[in-house]
């Protein structure tokens, strides 16, 4: 059988759109095949997961940085007695009777390791000191003991002279005392070992030091009872506060309340 020359073509390019359609075809079957785990799988609206519950990981996986132990645990750390403007900005709270604070991320407060005068009562003034006074020269660089957020820098003629105060994530606050200059202002959140500011003589100060504190809720704790200053470090990971410990200033011999340090 013969064929006319314009048949034969048709023929021919029916041919050739067959053939390109079956190989399409198995192009995009393959290519399927080859990427199925790549495909999209939605899943179905009430298998989405509940608001609750991402609290809920969210909270597991990144802890809650308020204490359990605590009974104000609803406030955020950074809100009570914040401006208070006092040194103990906590009178009144519930203080718990004991607390593990984390005291593993520190930076010694200053340079040096001499210690020129032990937190306690002072006979001969008749009162309380509430802190550690540590050898330093004017001008000597302080640093932020923990991490947190400054909550006062402020000067007081016949008592701490330039101060400031920190408040810490572990529940902790510092009080730094006698200083010729800030370097960090209020509301400021620094990290341990940060230069908050200058050593000086400031105050009611019988010589250059730095006056340091350290409180959990106002209640003055025995900064050697937490740090290791010979060997600038802590003495362990984590410090149990007790209330009716001695290390305490509220359980040693009392002093007049107007009297803070």
């Amino acid at each position: 059988m013969k064929f006319s020359n314009s048949l034969k073509l048709g023929l021919i390019g029916m041919a050739l759109i067959s053939a390109s359609f079956v190989t399409s075809a198995q192009s995009i079957s393959d290519y399927r095949q080859k990427h199925k785990n790549l495909l999209a799988k939605q899943n179905r609206v009430q298998d989405k997961i509940k608001v609750e519950e991402a609290q809920n990981y969210a909270r597991d996986l990144y802890g809650d940085k308020r204490s359990n132990n605590n009974t104000n645990s609803d406030l955020d750390i950074y809100s009570e007695g914040w401006n208070s403007g006092k040194v103990n900005s906590y009178n009144g709270a519930t203080i718990p009777a004991t607390k593990s604070i984390d005291v593993s991320k520190y930076a010694m407060p200053v340079k040096h390791r001499v210690i020129n005068s032990h937190f306690g009562y002072r006979k001969q003034f008749g009162r309380m000191h509430k802190g550690t006074d540590l050898k330093a020269n004017v001008g000597d660089t302080i640093y932020a003991a923990f991490t947190g957020k400054v909550r006062i820098t402020k000067f007081e003629r016949n008592g701490y002279g330039f101060y400031v105060v920190l408040r810490h994530d572990n529940g902790l606050e510092t009080v730094y005392g006698h200083l010729s200059k800030f370097l960090v202002k209020e509301n400021q959140y620094v990290k341990a070992g940060t230069p908050i500011a200058l050593s000086g003589n400031t105050g009611r100060s019988t010589g250059p030091h730095l006056h340091f504190e350290t409180r959990f809720m106002g209640v003055a704790i025995n900064p050697e009872k937490i740090f290791d200053f010979v060997n600038g470090s802590t003495h362990r990971d984590h410090y149990t506060f007790n209330r009716n410990s001695s290390d305490n200033a509220s359980n040693g011999q009392s002093a007049s309340a107007s009297k803070r340090r």
